[in-house]
């Protein structure tokens, strides 16, 4: 079997009943883009990625499922032997500051291919056309580097802190400077280390680790983490740290409106504060996708709502913007979380006294209310609830919809994965298809929520959708991309539109 590599130049790949040599192939193709990966991240902080999947730093396997995930979904046969050719291309040119999903350049040359035919150009000639407007252009994403600080150091935050690690890159965009935690008792920055290190639901940290116990610091891939032991946030002084203008990620959630979380801002150092739960007041709720135009420069404090929010608010804007919603209610079947009790016992809120580990505990969510502030136009439309059932992470979000336009199962299928393929919501909505997923497959998922589209049920205009998230992982992503988005920080992307 040939496949085209470029015009006049052609890859002989195995018999298609070889295939275990078709994989070994692939996987050496692999391996041969993920040094050329590494090298436009952390030199020129080149990020490159699969339909929004981010490819730095990670596996061969998880490059190959990535390329398999297009199959899949988009439904093109793009492989390892039309991506290693244009990423080749591409690591010729003069790229910075950049954020490209290869993924989507292939599928348009391999279109291309199917297009022109004879009168095609080849891989390199394409890639330089479509990425032109890239070449040479080196504009830093921000004027400095954004100091970040954790203020808390639980399931929230040290899944912060990997992301933020993750993306340090060349470390002149963003870096995580500190962690504030309450003081501990001896072996504490030991035992702090190694919760951030092992995670029993989302495996080691991808990187080394190490302790400096002499300047209390996590020394996490070469990044110095600064660990300050503090009873409030008013008593630090960053700037004796060589903190300055530090953007703080409250993840306690012990101060939810203006007043409270002003008090991070008396901090010397202190210039933004997000919190990663709702806010209450007048404080702008953001999920990122959706109103995260609403942020200014001059916004100093922000709150990212909550997972579920985030979950089902990019779905619920592209329903009603498509179908309309006369009315629905949402019900999540919520994971567990470290505010109820692994026994029964004495909980000041009904129902979570009761053993998180051995029941399904009904209890309230304020996400319906919330998605409101994200979308107005559902003002008075939503009802929820939740279920809280004993796993420790993922949960699915069942939306229960009157539309206003009728459909059909394959029409609504189809448009949502149009959304989670070709839209500016890549990164919010995700789209499966797999008919045995639970919830499991979905641990460590970047995108705010998955459709679920087997077990979408639609008669007329009455239609339920299940979408699971990662409410921890898939939750602190999206708070991620505010982080960037709070710090002014603009990368040029291709494609130009997502």
């Amino acid at each position: 079997m040939l496949r085209h590599k470029e015009k006049g130049d052609f890859v002989i790949r195995p018999s298609v009943d070889d295939y275990f040599g078709d994989w070994k192939q692939r996987e050496a193709l692999v391996q041969e883009m993920i040094p050329v990966i590494g090298r436009l991240f952390s030199q020129r902080n080149v990020g490159i990625f699969i339909y929004g999947r981010p490819l730095h730093n990670r596996s061969v396997t998880f490059i190959m499922k990535s390329h398999r995930f297009v199959r899949q979904v988009e439904r093109n046969e793009m492989s390892e032997f039309e991506s290693h050719p244009m990423l080749m291309e591409l690591a010729k040119l003069d790229l910075w500051n950049a954020q490209i999903d290869i993924g989507k350049l292939t599928v348009r040359y391999m279109e291309h291919l199917a297009s022109e035919g004879d009168k095609a150009v080849s891989v390199a000639v394409f890639v330089k056309a479509e990425l032109g407007y890239l070449d040479g252009v080196n504009e830093k994403p921000v004027p400095k580097s954004q100091d970040v600080v954790l203020y808390g150091f639980g399931r929230i935050g040290r899944l912060m802190a990997r992301l933020l690690i993750e993306r340090t890159s060349n470390g002149e965009v963003m870096r995580l400077k500190a962690i504030v935690v309450r003081p501990g008792g001896e072996g504490d920055l030991d035992k702090r280390a190694n919760l951030f290190t092992n995670d029993s639901v989302h495996g080691t940290f991808q990187g080394t680790l190490r302790v400096d116990h002499e300047r209390n610091m996590l020394i996490a891939n070469g990044n110095e983490i600064r660990v300050i032991y503090a009873n409030s946030p008013e008593e630090i002084d960053y700037n004796e740290y060589g903190i300055d203008d530090a953007l703080i990620i409250d993840n306690t959630g012990m101060w939810r409106d203006e007043a409270g979380l002003s008090r991070h801002l008396n901090a010397k150092g202190a210039a933004k504060v997000i919190l990663t739960a709702p806010g209450k007041g007048d404080i702008k709720n953001i999920v990122y996708g959706i109103n995260d135009d609403q942020i200014t420069a001059d916004d100093k404090i922000i709150t990212a709502a909550s997972c579920t929010t985030n979950a089902i608010a990019p779905v619920l804007k592209v329903v009603n913007d498509r179908f309309g919603i006369a009315h629905g209610h949402v019900e999540t079947v919520h994971a567990y979380t470290n505010d109820q009790n692994l026994i029964d016992n004495y909980h000041k809120g009904s129902r979570r006294g009761r053993s998180a580990a051995l029941n399904m505990v009904l209890t309230e969510t304020g996400a319906a209310k919330a998605v409101v502030k994200a979308i107005p136009e559902l003002e008075g439309k939503l009802t929820g609830n939740a279920i809280r059932v004993p796993i420790p992470n993922v949960s699915m979000a069942i939306l229960n919809l009157t539309l206003e336009n009728a459909t059909s199962k394959d029409e609504l299928n189809e448009f949502l994965r149009d959304i989670a393929l070709h839209s500016k919501l890549q990164n919010q909505i995700s789209y499966t298809e797999s008919p045995d997923a639970v919830s499991s497959d979905f641990v460590g998922t970047r995108e705010a929520g998955v459709v679920d589209s087997n077990a979408t049920i639609v008669s007329g205009n009455n239609v339920v959708l299940y979408l699971w998230y990662d409410n921890e992982f898939g939750y602190c992503c999206q708070v991620g991309r505010m982080v960037y988005k709070m710090a002014g920080v603009k990368y040029q992307y291709y494609p130009i539109e997502e």
